[in-house]
């Protein structure tokens, strides 16, 4: 079974994080290459943050934080690679078509080297530049097993649950503001 990874919005941070956020369910790379030869330092805030941790979605070139396992079709996974060949050759100056595609063979071929786990599992990226070089390390999020005879709502429960304890009175917080602006022109 081929699996390959897309990008997830899990909520809206990836839009004020990275300078354009990729959209959800688009094909994903790691996208490492995009800071090739550049430095670093000379990066503004928000393509650190996706130098740091972003999935690089094909179409829009955007960045997400996290990215999803997939099954997929050969079919669909010629179909990256081609976009992706024409998105390297059309914005990052890929020498010609032929180069662009074996570019895109070996990423979407380390995408897929990702994805060695079951459908649904979440994956993130940290990169770090060590010795000029950038070094990427995967995390995966796996969901947890479905608890024994639970309903599809509460199959994956939280590890903490809040109950109403009915007949239990709270303390009641009464707070004198007149009393405290008074004691406050007292000192002035």
């Amino acid at each position: 079974m081929l699996k390959l990874p897309r990008t997830i919005r899990l909520d809206p941070s990836d839009t004020f994080v990275f300078e354009r956020a990729a959209e959800p369910g688009e094909w994903a790379v790691s996208g490492a290459f995009v800071f090739w030869n550049r430095d670093p330092a000379a990066l503004a805030q928000k393509q650190r943050v996706a130098l740091r941790s972003g999935f690089l979605g094909i179409d829009s070139l955007g960045w997400s934080t996290l990215a999803i396992v997939t099954e997929a079709t050969d079919a669909e996974r010629q179909s990256m690679i081609e976009r992706l060949a024409g998105q390297l050759q059309e914005k990052f100056g890929a020498p010609d078509a032929d180069a662009a595609r074996l570019a895109a063979e070996e990423e979407v071929a380390f995408a897929a080297s990702l994805c060695d786990h079951a459908p649904q599992t979440l994956l993130a990226v940290q990169r770090s530049v060590e010795g000029g070089e950038i070094r990427e390390r995967f995390r995966t999020l796996k969901p947890r097993p479905a608890a024994a005879e639970a309903d599809r709502l509460h199959a994956h429960t939280s590890a903490f649950t809040f109950h109403e304890v009915e007949g239990d009175a709270e303390p009641v917080e009464e707070v004198d503001l007149l009393g405290l602006i008074g004691k406050r022109t007292d000192r002035t």
